[in-house]
């Protein structure tokens, strides 16, 4: 086995690995996001789903239906499979090939008030809104695909 990191979509090694999942939580036409306390890059706020590291022993669904809780306070029931997101991050120097697989979720109870340090804020949008104000191409286009998904129920 080679000792060579696998190159990126752009040519680039990844050094480490990391998998993610996290979850599109809706409640009459709603969707649930954060805002992080960890800021941009550049500063701003980000406007995100609640995701987070698949844990040693969890499957993602249920490393997704802990980060909703954990970030978010509430409880939900996972629906259906979305799809995954793959794109490659720096940290400390390495590049960072993360792969985060999106499940849609239904609303069951909780208060966002209990939601851990890690979430500034948590809050209800439009699906609507959220598909024009996420902060990551990957997870607006998981609202698109949650947005199929309940339009094929109606």
């Amino acid at each position: 086995m080679s000792s060579k990191p696998k190159r990126t979509r752009g040519g680039r090694r990844a050094q480490a690995r990391e998998f993610s999942a996290g979850g599109v939580v809706v409640r009459d036409g709603q969707v649930v996001v954060i805002v992080p306390t960890r800021r941009a890059a550049d500063g701003s706020r980000v406007l995100a789903l609640p995701k987070g590291h698949v844990d040693p022993g969890e499957t993602p669904i249920e490393a997704a239906e802990r980060e909703v809780r954990e970030e978010t306070g509430i409880l939900a029931e996972p629906v259906v499979e979305l799809g995954e997101s793959r794109y490659w991050y720096r940290r400390e120097g390495r590049t960072i090939g993360k792969r985060v697989s999106f499940f849609l979720f239904d609303f069951r109870e909780g208060d966002f008030a209990d939601h851990d340090d890690e979430v500034e804020e948590v809050r209800w949008i439009s699906l609507a809104q959220a598909e024009k104000e996420l902060s990551h191409a990957a997870e607006r286009e998981m609202i698109t695909l949650a947005l199929a998904y309940l339009d094929k129920d109606r």
